[in-house]
């Protein structure tokens, strides 16, 4: 039986009178990839959020590593990463000098160089933020996850805008973090992502949970009730295409 290293019951948040999350109950499993998926609005953002510690909620529970969000909050932030849509660094500091900046806020010892490296960003070291490419941009935003030693990564959208090589790395880059142990949440408008990478997903929308369950059982519970696609699906998509004929290699600026 898998261990759950997030359990969420009965979590409801309020803004005045509109309830943006409507009573949701869910459990993420240690060592697992999972996947919240929604449109925009749907309350996934918010729901994740208050988990990550960052979001007041108006009710229910939410325990993150054995520890209690409303009695144990500073235990929570030491043991997660968080990876933002949006992140800002100083602009006069390399690579190198914002890990060891980081580092120090978390009270961590951190090689630099040796955590670059495993983000494939080693050569980039003495690089301003700036100055990266995007998927160097995020390659480093995942890498700053990693500074404390997380039991749980979140992802917020972590591939978008990326091109589909720096697209596909990042997936390889979230598999390896997640095969070296750590449990990973990521949210994505990409359903080939979340089919890709995620062991389970739960789909929110309008504040509740509407589908929770594997990738491929989701499918096929659609499937059981007679859905057929109007096109016939190939077995490639055009997305390998573009790879096959451009390279699986990073071209980066």
């Amino acid at each position: 039986m898998a261990t759950p290293i997030i359990s969420v019951s009965n979590l409801v948040k309020d803004y005045d009178q509109f309830r943006a999350v409507k009573g949701i109950s869910f459990e993420v499993y240690e060592g697992e990839i999972f996947g919240l998926l929604g449109p925009n609005g749907a309350g996934k953002s918010t729901t994740l959020e208050i988990i990550e510690t960052l979001r007041e909620k108006t009710s229910g529970d939410v325990v993150v590593g054995g520890y209690n969000l409303d009695r144990e909050p500073d235990a929570i932030k030491g043991i997660i990463g968080v990876q933002l849509q949006a992140s800002g660094y100083y602009p006069g500091l390399n690579l190198l000098q914002l890990v060891d900046l980081f580092a120090g806020l978390y009270n961590q010892r951190v090689h630099a160089m040796d955590l670059l490296r495993t983000v494939n960003l080693e050569e980039k070291a003495r690089a301003k933020f700036k100055d990266l490419s995007g998927g160097q941009k995020q390659r480093f935003s995942v890498a700053t996850t990693l500074i404390n030693k997380p039991r749980v990564v979140f992802l917020d959208e972590p591939t978008t805008g990326l091109d589909p090589q720096a697209r596909r790395n990042l997936w390889e880059l979230i598999r390896k973090i997640n095969a070296e142990g750590t449990t990973v949440i990521i949210t994505t408008h990409y359903m080939d992502e979340a089919e890709y990478l995620c062991n389970r997903i739960a789909i929110i929308d309008s504040g509740e949970i509407v589908a929770l369950d594997t990738p491929d059982q989701l499918i096929d519970n659609l499937v059981a009730t007679g859905f057929e696609r109007s096109k016939e699906v190939k077995k490639a998509n055009l997305e390998d295409v573009f790879i096959q004929l451009t390279g699986k290699h990073l071209r980066e600026d």
